[in-house]
């Protein structure tokens, strides 16, 4: 797929590709962020700022067949620019209040990222009440239309798999270690992964994505903003995150990845994902997790440790899981003799956690978003 390419997203070349028209620079230096009850001013690089008239064309005024999905954000369209290039724009809902603060917080953050297994903003757009984020377009759209359709699962062999795996813990190696910045994530579910033309894997959506300064390593806040089912325990019931708080979630990740199943129940109410593959590890009889699409003798030991890696990262207490680096050395078999997993987190709580939460939860493309839960 061709497009629009930028090699440095505050400052994009000049003369400016065709097809795109910029009328300034975003230059605002105060943007407030609430969380954990406090304001904070955050300096951040410019961004091309777009034409809103652009938009409504490229998108042919945001024509329902070109919605390619809803967040809590907003709608997302796919959009065709002058030159043909193909866009992604999501356009925040007008009455969402954290929509204000997640548009913010992601024009803060991924302006300072730059990865090829993270999704490229290009620009945004602000006039008036319309607030839009432009991205490359991702034709393969998101990893749970894959993963969770019975037809189109089958696209996805195990070394396909493995590679998105891959990808993933190198984008979040990228956000915890190696920008200049570290980022924690906070959302990473199959629905923040986007698939290219070649399927690799790009990180989305970073809304809920938080700043660490200098050696801070973890924070606490009220606010618990997130998806129920991928969340760690001490971040849902306590608001407390870290890098491991993502970690956990990428546990859930490699468990769906390779189960071809959401973390939702798998017999009954009681039963998530995560509980079922430690039934499994604990009776000897971890196989019955395997996708059958990608069972087969040649890659067994490779997909029996990717679930051993996912029990790793999703187990009940943050100092017990590995950190992303660990991960990445497990799967490269760097690291020769895993660690036998302790219990996974959410095994025992879950059914009171979904009551509890109930009437604050509403539906997404993967399980529950949890857009306001108070921690304790």
């Amino acid at each position: 797929m061709s497009m629009l390419h930028v090699n440095n997203i505050t400052d994009l070349p000049h003369p400016m590709q065709p097809g795109f028209t910029q009328t300034n620079k975003v230059t605002s230096k105060e943007i407030i962020i609430e969380d954990s009850g406090s304001t904070g001013e955050s300096e951040y690089q410019d961004l091309p700022l777009l034409k809103f008239e652009m938009l409504v064309l490229a998108t042919n005024n945001f024509k329902i067949t070109n919605k390619l999905g809803q967040g809590g954000f907003g709608p997302v369209y796919k959009g065709t620019i002058e030159n043909g290039k193909e866009i992604a724009v999501k356009r925040l809902a007008r009455a969402s209040g954290q929509g204000q603060r997640e548009f913010m917080n992601e024009v803060i953050v991924i302006s300072k990222l730059q990865h090829k297994n993270l999704v490229r903003l290009l620009g945004c757009c602000v006039e008036g009440d319309e607030k839009l984020l432009v991205y490359e377009f991702m034709p393969n759209k998101s990893l749970d239309a894959f993963l969770f359709d019975p037809v189109q699962r089958e696209l996805l062999d195990w070394k396909t798999r493995y590679g998105i795996i891959k990808g993933i813990c190198r984008g979040v190696l990228y956000l915890h270690r190696d920008s200049r910045l570290k980022i924690i994530h906070r959302d990473l579910k199959a629905s923040n992964i986007f698939l290219d033309e070649e399927l690799n894997p790009k990180i989305s959506d970073f809304g809920m994505a938080r700043i660490f300064g200098g050696k801070q390593d973890q924070a606490d806040t009220l606010r618990v903003v997130g998806t129920y089912g991928y969340m760690s325990p001490e971040y849902a019931m306590d608001g407390r995150f870290s890098e491991k708080s993502d970690v956990f979630s990428l546990g859930v990740l490699l468990l769906e990845i390779v189960s071809g199943r959401r973390n939702g129940s798998i017999r009954d109410d009681s039963m998530s994902l995560i509980s079922y593959a430690w039934k499994l590890w604990n009776e000897d009889e971890i196989h019955s997790l395997i996708d059958p699409t990608i069972s087969g003798p040649c890659y067994e030991v490779e997909i029996v440790k990717s679930i051993h890696v996912g029990l790793l990262c999703a187990q009940e207490y943050p100092e017990n899981r590995p950190s992303i680096s660990s991960v990445i050395s497990m799967l490269d078999c760097e690291v020769i003799d895993l660690p036998r997993p302790l219990q996974p987190g959410f095994t025992q709580w879950r059914t009171c956690l979904a009551t509890e939460d109930a009437k604050q939860q509403h539906c997404s493309d993967n399980l529950v978003s949890i857009s306001s839960v108070q921690g304790r």
